[in-house]
């Protein structure tokens, strides 16, 4: 057992089927969950992250490996039996029931006595700020209400670990925008580990104190936010996570050189002389420089309010895009076709694998 874990999943796979039509939907995944954090699973569709928390959840079993929850094998322990609750897409609340009826129905389930439902409701409406609302019935709430009245019956019953498999995709944007910040704030004061599963970046961005990002059922980074998006370990991720250029270059005498010879500063092994690299440069660390090292030609520019985006073509074809700040006027002075010179922010640069 790891010190501090909420949730371990070591050598985990998941298969379906058999023989020649089997698919593989999670590949030996090992990870670490740290006990109270805010964790995202993050990839595309398919990538295997829903497979994951319903391992977590219970509603699968591995084909091998474990699943341990607060230090105890659960691989074959069923839902109910684990101090785990689930947050779906549908919300799934009982619509002959009152808001205060649905927050209560997992505690009744377990048993509970009257007085501490009462109590717990009455903590959970205070909690997801859903108090003058405890009498009203589902369809009459709307998709943002009824998501914090998924979130009190899910908390309710305190689980070790709460599951979150995409419930904020229903929502309109702004709403969206306004939940992520809702769910940081109750998984703070619960202090709860929470478990998100989304394929949007953004939410994970906001949200997490660490991302995992996943594809093809492999787990192919864990980092904090700012890790994941400044230091990416390959090609997939940095696609994946947020915009970004890429560039081909040759490692000539430890310096990453592109096809007419100018030269791009970034660190690689010794070992890459004279091989083929990739190069991931974040928009927004391209800068138009006079005297920047690489020659460009403007192909035009896009006006986005704060940001411009001016879209630039290299001497051997290449296209890339820095992202300006608008200047009051919202002109940045540049035209198409015309002959510039760019540069990058120091450090910015990173050589990829795969």
């Amino acid at each position: 057992m790891t010190e501090n874990a909420a949730v371990e999943v070591q050598k985990a796979s998941r298969v379906y089927g058999a023989g020649s039509s089997a698919v593989r939907a999670l590949d030996e995944v090992s990870l670490t969950i740290r006990r109270g954090e805010f964790f995202t699973l993050l990839g595309p569709s398919g990538c295997g992250k829903t497979t994951l928390l319903r391992l977590i959840a219970g509603f699968e079993t591995p084909t091998t490996g474990q699943i341990l929850i607060d230090g105890k094998d659960v691989s074959q322990t069923p839902p109910n039996q684990r101090r785990v609750n689930t947050v779906f897409q549908s919300y799934a609340l009982f619509p002959h029931l009152t808001v205060s009826q649905n927050i209560g129905f997992g505690l009744e389930m377990l048993g509970r006595p009257r007085a501490q439902i009462k109590d717990a409701v009455a903590r959970m409406l205070a909690l997801v700020k859903m108090e003058k609302m405890a009498d009203r019935r589902p369809q009459m709430l709307s998709g943002g209400q009824q998501q914090r009245v998924a979130l009190a019956r899910a908390l309710a019953p305190e689980p070790e670990v709460l599951l979150l498999d995409e419930p904020l995709s229903a929502l309109d944007l702004k709403l969206r925008k306004e939940m992520q910040l809702e769910l940081k704030r109750l998984q703070t004061e619960t202090g709860i580990t929470f478990v998100f599963v989304t394929h949007d970046q953004e939410e994970a961005l906001t949200m997490s104190d660490r991302i995992g990002v996943m594809s093809a059922g492999n787990l192919l980074q864990v980092g904090a936010p700012r890790e994941i998006y400044n230091r990416p370990v390959n090609r997939f991720v940095a696609d994946f996570i947020g915009e970004t250029n890429f560039l081909t270059a040759t490692i000539r005498n430890g310096i990453p050189r592109l096809s007419n010879g100018e030269a791009v500063q970034a660190k690689g092994p010794a070992r890459l002389d004279g091989k083929t690299v990739t190069l991931a440069v974040r928009p927004e660390q391209v800068r138009i420089d006079p005297e920047g090292p690489i020659h460009a030609t403007i192909a035009q520019t896009v006006y986005f309010g704060t940001d411009t985006h001016c879209h630039l073509r290299l001497a051997d074809g290449t296209e890339l895009v820095a992202r300006l700040q608008s200047p009051p006027s919202g002109d940045i002075g540049l035209k198409a076709g015309e002959k510039v010179r760019i540069g990058f922010v120091p450090g910015a640069v990173q050589m990829l694998e795969g």
